[in-house]
């Protein structure tokens, strides 16, 4: 039985618990006592597993789709920190699982989605065929495994590529797939009433950073996070080589 669903959780507990309470009943037997100890160790394991750690702190997910290749790969199981969020912010970069906005989806069916992050708030997004993605004017570079885009966005009215970045909004995120051609990210995303773009994932929604990939042994591994990417330098100017110069000459 896979511990998918609440009521599933919830029986399993009534179970343990109504068990708990037959070996009770017979607690004066000697024989029994080592028996008991071992029901309530179990029991109290449980309850910290599945109402506390698992809400809380740390969730197995499973990745059902190639969005995410070849950094995750179909069939992956992961391990997600649910709790390091409650600390500091997401970073740019971090490989996060969320809950996926209505615009991610077809139809009312609850779905998680796991994507790297890419735009903070207030960040300008865009994406240039065969070049990569640029924020705020300055272009990601990425682990090697990530493929160059070969779409430009945004679009203008005319499907042509837009001479205005996205503005990532207060309190949401920008996020795409690894495998960038194939992955239904913020950059497909539509309102699924008016048609009209709608790009952000607001951050409510965010469950937890993507760590390290559990299942199948040949697959044991942290997952990359922010620092496998960084921003493009800008060139230096005229003035700063001169200053630098300058100062390496004394």
């Amino acid at each position: 039985m896979m511990l998918d669903q609440s009521w599933k959780i919830a029986s399993l507990v009534g179970l343990l618990a109504l068990l708990r309470i037959v070996w009770g009943l017979w607690r004066k037997a000697p024989a029994r006592h080592f028996a008991i100890e071992s029901l309530d160790s179990g029991l109290i394991a449980f309850l910290l597993v599945f109402l506390v750690i698992r809400p809380f702190v740390v969730q197995a997910f499973y990745i059902p789709s190639m969005s995410m290749e070849r950094t995750l790969l179909t069939g992956d199981r992961i391990l997600v920190n649910k709790f390091i969020y409650r600390l500091n912010p997401p970073r740019r970069g971090d490989i996060v699982v969320f809950e996926a906005p209505k615009q991610a989806v077809a139809g009312p069916e609850k779905k998680d989605f796991v994507k790297r992050l890419i735009g903070l708030p207030g960040d300008s997004i865009q994406v240039s065929r065969g070049e990569g993605v640029y924020v705020n004017g300055r272009r990601l570079l990425e682990p090697p495994e990530v493929d160059l885009p070969d779409y430009d966005w945004p679009l203008d009215e005319m499907a042509n590529p837009s001479q205005h970045p996205y503005v990532v909004p207060e309190g949401s995120y920008f996020v795409l797939g690894d495998n960038r051609n194939i992955s239904s990210d913020s950059h497909k995303w539509e309102d699924p009433e008016t048609g009209r773009p709608r790009p952000f994932l607001e951050a409510s929604r965010v469950l937890g950073k993507a760590m390290v990939i559990f299942w199948p042994p040949t697959r044991i591994r942290l997952v990359g996070d922010n620092r496998q990417q960084r921003l493009e330098e800008p060139p230096a100017t005229a003035g700063s080589g001169m200053a630098v110069a300058a100062y390496a000459s004394r």
